[in-house]
């Protein structure tokens, strides 16, 4: 026995340092877990190292900037923390207003006025290319031609950017050094062309909007700024479906401002490049809307072209479901003959206005719907909105799939299922964001002109990168020539 207690003291003390060991381990691997655990605290905390962190904060409708964290006030930590969670949680419902600093900087070619006013009869006096917009504005024509009318109001926005007593608000500045532009402003009226010029009088072999769009492109093309770019940085507007039909091919590099990609191949016009800008309504706007849910008798509404082509046949599908409903209103009819007024009258006395798709997936009833404050229905699978990327349209429209609609009952049954308290809700939404539809001269801020300049702002970026990726190898091989009429890639 005597000679097994060395052994088992031996044993006890390696035991008593292992535990010692033990114990100092844990003590010291908690505390440094309670100085990493302090030096968590919001008004130390450095979030630019956590891979989670809110680091970049969207602002200005989409451009982005550092927040730095390290500006919380140690002082209220808390109420700090509660602001940031609470302006996270409301970020998605928000519409930021324009940073100025990120103004776009647009050369806009000094093309001849037959391409712009020369459309409208104005006749320039001498050499001067522009009208004195200080003395007269041209007036554009009235009707449906004031649904496409985007270019006018873009090309006299850019005019009176540099007027030294300048009113308006801004988004974009003409230059006249296009080595400092972001973007090349080309001020054809295409819309305008189609809708006054696209059938050839008796003596023309060709009609007057397909010799514009053949001199177009000759021009453009042997551009210095084209061959720099190969494109890529212009600005063709096109928002009448049918207008650019015979030149579009020819500059589909360019970004194209459009009402939608219905009568455009995807490797030709696409989300990813182009600008989808709004109509102008046609009816009149709904100025200081008290009406509330029992003040609308009626509770959808739908006034127009019934039988139409393409996506348009749901048109039919749904005045054979809807016309015998009590308080639907689903009829023909047209700008003619007091059309209008009688939309208007229509539109606001209506609780939801439906907007089919047509011949095209968009048309302009959407935004005479907005206008009136009347919550839009969309049906139109394809269809691509103005702004989405920073405006949420659940908010205020309902979006219904084709296939749900022509399922008998479905539609009214969803309509009737809207109680009145959400329907207050998206009425009031409307009322906030009808100014972004809305076109002035001289622009406002936010109205429909700034928003389309912000639109192409965030293109922007996009179009840098696709310039600098094609330098990577010219110093190597010599500068890349492009050919502008080369067959076009699926996308840019």
């Amino acid at each position: 026995m005597a000679e097994r207690n060395p052994h088992f003291r031996g044993i006890t003390c390696r035991s008593s340092l292992f535990f010692v060991f033990a114990i100092a381990s844990f003590l010291f691997i908690f505390s440094w877990f309670s100085v990493l655990h302090s030096t968590s605290r919001p008004h130390f905390i450095d979030h630019s190292i956590l891979p989670n962190s809110n680091l970049f904060a969207v602002i200005d409708n989409g451009n982005t900037k550092p927040q730095n964290q390290n500006n919380i006030q140690p002082s209220e930590p808390n109420m700090s923390v509660s602001v940031n969670y609470t302006a996270e949680a409301h970020q998605d419902k928000k519409l930021m207003k324009c940073n100025p600093s990120k103004i776009v900087k647009v050369f806009m070619y000094d093309l001849p006025p037959e391409f712009h006013f020369g459309l409208l009869d104005w006749k320039s006096e001498g050499d001067s290319v522009w009208p004195d917009l200080k003395t007269k504005i041209p007036d554009y024509p009235g009707g449906l031609n004031l649904q496409h009318s985007i270019e006018y109001w873009l090309t006299l926005d850019l005019l009176s950017s540099t007027f030294p007593d300048s009113t308006g608000a801004h988004s974009a500045v003409r230059v006249h050094n296009s080595r400092e532009a972001d973007v090349i402003f080309v001020p054809f009226f295409s819309s305008l062309s189609y809708n006054r010029y696209s059938r050839p009088q008796p003596h023309e072999k060709k009609n007057t909007n397909y010799l514009l769009q053949e001199k177009l492109v000759k021009l453009l093309t042997a551009q210095e700024e084209w061959k720099r770019s190969g494109g890529h940085d212009h600005i063709i507007m096109a928002h009448h479906p049918n207008s650019m039909l015979d030149a579009r091919m020819k500059l589909w590099p360019a970004m194209f401002i459009l009402a939608d990609f219905g009568r455009y191949p995807p490797n030709i016009a696409n989300v990813q490049k182009d600008v989808i800008a709004p109509y102008k309504h046609i009816i009149r706007t709904f100025v200081n809307d008290s009406s509330g849910f029992d003040d609308r008798p009626t509770l959808l509404y739908f006034q127009g072209a019934i039988y139409r082509k393409d996506g348009g046949y749901i048109r039919q599908e749904l005045f054979y479901l809807l016309k015998d409903e009590k308080d639907v209103h689903f009829s023909f009819g047209s700008v003619n003959k007091g059309g209008i007024n009688k939309a208007s009258q229509g539109m606001h006395s209506s609780k939801f206005c439906l907007n089919i798709a047509g011949d095209t997936p968009s048309s302009n009833r959407l935004f005479d719907a907005i206008a009136s404050h009347c919550v839009p229905v969309i049906i139109s699978d394809e269809i691509e909105l103005p702004y989405e990327d920073v405006l949420d349209y659940s908010e205020f429209c309902i979006f219904v799939r084709t296939s749900d609609a022509v399922k008998e009952n479905f539609l009214i049954k969803l309509i009737r299922s809207i109680k009145k308290e959400e329907w207050t809700r998206m009425w009031k939404r409307l009322k906030e964001v009808e100014k972004f539809f809305e076109f002035h001269y001289p622009s406002h801020e936010d109205d429909a002109v700034q928003m389309i300049w912000q639109a192409v702002a965030r293109k922007v970026p996009s179009v840098r990168l696709e310039l600098h990726k094609s330098k990577r190898f010219s110093q190597n091989t010599g500068r890349r020539k492009r050919d502008p009429v080369a067959v076009p890639r699926k996308f840019w």
